[in-house]
């Protein structure tokens, strides 16, 4: 029998301690401050549960399901859960994925193949509302579609079916509508945009990846009366994606692809015999990969049940209603749209208020709002993700009182000023032929240096941001997150010896 050595022990802390250091660095997950990326029920003990559950699993490896029986059984009970919420019929099959992008790619994938197998289409066009995620433009970036983007109304940020129908074409392979989109917080009109899509015999995808879960089990109780028909049930809608790891409360890496049959779901998966190796078949676009998320998402699904999400549904709920009369309340500010789910964009009522400000005058204050940019007929915005967390009526009075006095300070200090002529500069560039000269000197204008650090308030970076055309940000931004992502020097933390500094690539605000 051997026993740890001190040495070994004093290592392993020591490692520990630089985690627990670069972790200082970041904003924080739980506590409902973080607006955006995490969800937090606000339970005790369900991290714990997951945690374990992720333990438990830790080692399984969901590429052989012959190998590994185990993780058959928990996908398809996973999926069966969300199937029975979301309008599954007796036909309804689906997949897990790791995530929302990958359950985006696939549906695109799958309709791609489809349309091409049989309907003989050569030259796959996807055709998307502007507020689409920008994971559908991912997907045809990877998959070869043509994106056709149709315009939303000004006011509600909803697609009109009318202009889905006229935006399709015999080389349609799929149309998206959300549930809702993630900028606005609004249910496109699905049922109306699903019928025209079966009328002209395309495939119709929604996205409920944020939305699916909560509105699912919103709808079960009178709080959700209001909510317009969106998921499987609806006829003509094809496939759904919904994630686990937003309003699902699982840990990160659980999402949901369900199709309307098996038939459908087959021109999605992947399979080679061709080589000398073992047989490869899967149904995503990973092969090696953990089964700790699936675990995960099934130990809180099945411990929260239909009752659990009922619940921080109804709490999710109140607290947004709570938000959006508060913010009303505020000079210099208001709700964009009227939102369906959980999420709001909050925009500037007037020319005297900058969002981009008041969010760094939030995260001054610990509280994370997300900026968006004005697109379109949607202006400059902060978002946020009303989690069950937020729900208690504290951290809502906390967080009202908090925006009030930011946005008396951004009117205070005005709005960033970006010089006319950077505009016009920024109009002439065309992002493909940029040196590698010119783009450091684009991202010095932005304030970001060299090292890819980003400076302390973001706002002088976002009004930039704001003046250059998307395609030049497009060009621009993998250069910043490149800088970021560098090899550390060869005497750099390596290993239990290396250095412990703890210092961040990048630190925001505070």
């Amino acid at each position: 029998m051997t026993t740890d050595s001190p040495t070994k022990g004093a290592e392993e802390q020591h490692i520990l301690q630089r985690l627990a250091t670069l972790r200082e660095a970041d904003l924080p997950v739980r506590g409902g401050r973080t607006m955006a990326y995490v969800y937090d029920s606000g339970l005790d003990g369900l991290q714990e549960l997951a945690s374990a559950a992720q333990a438990a699993f830790d080692g399984v490896n969901g590429l052989d399901m012959t190998v590994f029986p185990s993780v058959v059984t928990l996908e398809n009970e996973v999926v069966g859960r969300a199937a029975a919420l979301l309008g599954g019929g007796p036909e309804t099959t689906g997949t897990f994925t790791s995530g929302g992008t990958e359950s985006c790619l696939l549906a695109v994938l799958t309709a791609r193949e489809y349309a091409r197998r049989t309907r003989g289409v050569g030259a796959p066009e996807l055709v998307l509302p502007v507020t689409a995620h920008p994971a559908f433009h991912k997907a045809a970036a990877y998959f070869g579609l043509r994106v056709v983007t149709v315009p939303v109304e000004p006011e509600s940020f909803r697609v009109r079916a009318a202009d889905v129908a006229t935006a399709i074409t015999d080389d349609t392979a799929l149309v998206v509508v959300s549930a809702p989109s993630y900028a606005h917080g609004v249910v496109d009109p699905i049922a109306e945009v699903a019928a025209e899509t079966a009328r002209r015999g395309v495939l119709c995808h929604v996205d409920a990846c944020i939305g699916g879960w909560y509105l699912g089990h919103l709808r079960l109780v009178a709080e959700g009366g209001h909510l317009p028909a969106f998921d499987l049930s609806v006829p003509g809608v094809t496939s759904l994606s919904v994630d686990l790891h937003k309003y699902g409360y699982t840990p990160k890496g659980a999402s949901v692809l369900l199709m309307r049959d098996a038939e459908l779901r087959r021109h999605g998966w992947f399979a080679h015999a061709g080589w000398p190796g073992y047989p490869v078949v899967g149904s995503t676009l990973q092969g090696t990969k953990s089964a700790a998320p699936l675990a995960a998402a099934w130990a809180v699904t099945e411990r929260l049940g239909t009752g659990g999400y009922v619940e921080l549904s109804r709490r999710v709920h109140r607290a947004v209603s709570e938000l959006i009369e508060g913010i009303g309340r505020i000079e210099g500010i208001r709700v964009l749209g009227r939102p369906d789910a959980s999420l709001i964009a909050v925009a500037a009522d007037g020319p005297l208020t900058d969002p981009f400000v008041v969010a760094d005058e939030m995260r001054a204050r610990g509280w994370y709002l997300q900026p968006q940019l004005a697109f379109g007929v949607s202006p400059a915005n902060l978002h946020l993700t009303v989690t069950a967390a937020v729900a208690g009526s504290e951290t809502v009075t906390d967080l009202l009182a908090e925006l009030e006095v930011a946005v008396a300070r951004a009117r205070e200090a005005g709005p960033t000023a970006v010089d006319p002529a950077l505009a016009e500069l920024a109009a002439a560039l065309d992002p493909d032929a940029l040196g590698a000269d010119e783009v450091a000197a684009a991202l010095a204008i932005a304030g970001i240096g060299e090292d890819g650090a980003l400076p302390g308030r973001m706002a002088p970076v976002l009004a930039v941001m704001q003046v250059m055309p998307p395609r030049l940000v497009e060009r621009l931004l993998p250069e910043v997150i490149g800088r970021l992502y560098a090899c550390p020097p060869a005497d750099g933390p390596t290993g239990a010896g290396g250095s412990m500094s703890g210092k961040a690539p990048v630190r925001q605000g505070r």
